[in-house]
């Protein structure tokens, strides 16, 4: 029960911050990409704190070898990017820049009630679903051990 409560509660925080600093809004979202137009900066503020905000979080987090609420992290293995993490973030950003919508941002959004925002929780769904399919008959990635 905790550990759903912990959850439910950093959701909230997350959604209050994204709806509180304008991420939910396609319109201030894809002002603030359009570098060569109509650039509104507003946003590099709000990235800057969050960039701050996590890495002392991490900084702190890190420091006590375990999470409160489980036995272990749950990070990825490597640091590795290759050409799956490239296509992602291409795609990813892509979509973000395009709708000016990201999955976070989009849930946060969902109560507002507008129809744009389901058409597009909807699309996003089946995109992942597709991806997810795709993948699933792709080789595994070869893991490579560090060289020491």
């Amino acid at each position: 029960m905790t550990r759903i409560l912990a959850t439910f509660v950093s959701g909230l925080l997350f959604g209050v911050g994204l709806a509180v600093s304008g991420l939910i809004n396609p319109a201030k979202v894809q002002s603030f990409l359009d570098i060569a137009g109509a650039w509104d900066p507003s946003l590099a503020i709000t990235m800057a704190v969050a960039v701050l905000t996590t890495w002392a979080g991490y900084r702190v987090v890190f420091a006590r070898g375990a999470p409160l609420l489980d036995k272990t992290f749950h990070v990825p293995p490597t640091g590795r990017v290759d050409r799956r993490l490239v296509a992602g973030a291409l795609i990813f950003g892509l979509g973000w820049g395009l709708v000016g919508f990201c999955p976070g941002p989009l849930v946060a959004a969902l109560p507002v009630g507008a129809t744009p925002t389901f058409v597009f929780a909807l699309a996003m769904l089946a995109g992942m679903a597709a991806a997810r399919s795709f993948v699933a008959f792709q080789p595994a990635p070869v893991m490579k051990p560090k060289p020491r």
